[in-house]
């Protein structure tokens, strides 16, 4: 298997309008990915949470997330879609998805096979990636010229 990942992606105002769903089911169809859940919740104006139905998102009469309907390991329990919920600002809805990163696992098990381990992950928040390039280089190494 490869490294499994989970998103919580908040809709403000609830307002799902499926943008992206496309590019899901292409990750999916190029197996880049497999998705092993999909829940949506929402958090109402006194704090509870409610998951959520599969649904129209982009109201065009067709069921967007169809192909997902369904999908559930296990890995996610009830108290994991609270917690999500908890997260979110009153008055929002977010989607819940945990997937495996099906291009990593050759290069997993390459390395479980050598005895390799993962000793650390992470990932770099996107703003911060951002402001990273956008700042200048002060340190007047290697992009320093001689006159």
């Amino acid at each position: 298997m490869g490294p499994i990942d989970y998103l919580i992606v908040e809709y403000p105002g609830n307002r799902m309008t499926g943008e992206g769903l496309a590019a899901l089911v292409d990750l999916v169809d190029r197996g880049v990915i497999r998705v092993l859940d999909l829940v949506f919740v929402r958090r109402d104006q006194d704090g509870s949470t409610t998951a959520l139905a599969v649904a129209d998102l982009d109201h065009d009469g067709e069921l967007d997330l169809a192909v997902f309907d369904g999908a559930s390991s296990g890995l996610l329990g009830e108290d994991d879609v609270e917690e999500a919920g908890s997260i979110l600002e009153p008055g929002c809805s977010a989607a819940v998805l945990v997937y495996e990163n099906l291009w990593a696992a050759p290069l997993a098990a390459a390395l479980r096979r050598s005895g390799a381990q993962l000793v650390a992950s992470g990932r770099i928040p996107f703003a911060d990636f951002v402001s990273a390039l956008d700042e200048p280089d002060l340190s007047g190494g290697l992009a320093e010229t001689e006159s």
